[in-house]
């Protein structure tokens, strides 16, 4: 097997550290246990430094090799956070906090980072500084942007940098990404539209905010599949509508919220604006009036060529030359770890974990067996990037 000798042996102790990590899930930027397991864990491996609170709540070791002379420092990012979901899997281990699981298999990056770290801290077999980093807040708290912000790439002075993240039904010992963009950004609108209440009876005396709303979300579906060139990627959703309290009253407001994403900024960009345009446009049409929030949030996560075939190598090296495909099509969800990307050239990965419920189901399980690839691949990355001289 081309899993690396030592990280099999250690494998049991990440896959312990993974349901300990499971059963006491924290939220957002609220990881006091997490955080406080991860640096302990850290020091006791011998890191040469280990730093907490950058980013709020996030760690950060440092590694360095038998030799610095290199001068490189490549840094790798796990994220710690998990979701408000209550834990519906038939897991032996299963979540002790109500209303919190690890339901998108962050505690198996941290677990799998952690191995890494342990295993090069041990070795040291390279020529350079690896930087281990383990991320609060990626669920929708831009957690990367905080760490960044904190000055995480400066103050390490990281040069490349790399994340991965568990992917279901892709079989296990197999990886996906592409080069360019991978994953979608993400952004929120909030449309609350005024019209003039009234009777139901007498609709000619009110201003109904209900049919201008109704009318603008089929509309705003015009815009990806009419506006926005079909050889490039849209996607605009009313994920929630709200109007009215009553059968027999014409409500004064009616709300909608939704998410646009896109695979290219200038993509992004365009949909904003004839979001912004249409909706005055069609509420206008109705005598009504609209007010519009609209929120930037993770930008397209987009990996540097260079660096994605780097990464494909050590994914290679670990699951064998037909385990890596390079031209994944690109995800409509969304990372954070774009963040990082907007700063440093680097790659994302996919890891396959085979079958299992979707990534924020309540039902989803991470699969161990997982683990001494996930492991592997990081200290493999390590070692193939910043070899010792012969």
């Amino acid at each position: 097997m081309p899993i690396i000798n030592r990280v099999a042996e250690i494998s049991k102790d990440v896959v312990a550290w993974r349901r300990h990590l499971h059963q006491y899930p924290e939220l957002m930027y609220d990881l006091p246990k997490t955080a406080a397991f991860v640096a302990e864990k850290l020091r006791g491996f011998g890191c040469d430094e280990v730093v907490e609170a950058i980013g709020q709540t996030g760690v950060v070791a440092v590694i360095k090799g038998r030799s610095t002379a290199s001068g490189k420092v490549i840094g790798i990012r796990a994220d710690m956070d998990a979701l408000p979901i209550h834990e519906e899997s038939d897991v032996e281990f299963p979540s002790l906090v109500p209303g919190r699981m690890h339901a998108c298999g962050h505690d198996a990056h941290t677990a799998m980072l952690l191995g890494a770290a342990r295993h090069l801290a041990e070795t040291r077999n390279f020529d350079g500084t690896a930087i281990i980093i383990f991320q609060p807040a990626e669920e929708g708290g831009a957690g990367a942007r905080a760490m960044v912000e904190d000055g995480l790439l400066d103050r390490f002075a990281i040069q490349q940098v790399y994340g991965l993240h568990n992917m279901v039904n892709l079989p296990v010992g197999q990886f996906a990404l592409r080069p360019g963009a991978m994953m979608a950004s993400t952004d929120k609108f909030t449309i609350t539209i005024s019209g003039r209440g009234g009777h139901a009876a007498r609709p000619h005396e009110a201003i109904d905010p209900v049919v201008a709303a109704a009318s603008l979300i089929m509309n705003l579906q015009t815009i990806a599949s009419r506006n926005v060139d079909p050889l490039q990627s849209a996607v605009i959703t009313v994920g929630a509508v709200h109007g009215g309290d009553a059968f027999n009253v014409i409500p004064e407001t009616a709300q909608l919220v939704g998410t646009t994403r896109a695979l290219d900024g200038a993509v992004r960009d365009f949909c904003q604006e004839r979001i912004e345009a249409m909706t005055h446009q069609i509420c206008a049409a109705y005598g009504a009036k609209a007010q519009i929030s609209y929120e930037r949030g993770y930008p397209v996560v987009v990996n540097e060529p260079g660096a994605t075939e780097i990464l494909a190598d050590a994914a290679r090296d670990v699951g064998g030359v037909n385990s890596v495909d390079t031209d994944i099509t690109p995800v409509m969800g969304a990372e954070d770890f774009a963040f990082m990307l907007e700063e440093r050239p680097g790659a994302y990965i996919f890891l396959g974990i085979g079958p299992s419920a979707p990534h924020h189901h309540p039902k989803y399980k991470f699969n161990d067996e997982a683990v001494p690839y996930g492991v592997s691949l990081w200290a493999r990355l390590i070692e193939r990037t910043m070899p010792l001289p012969a």
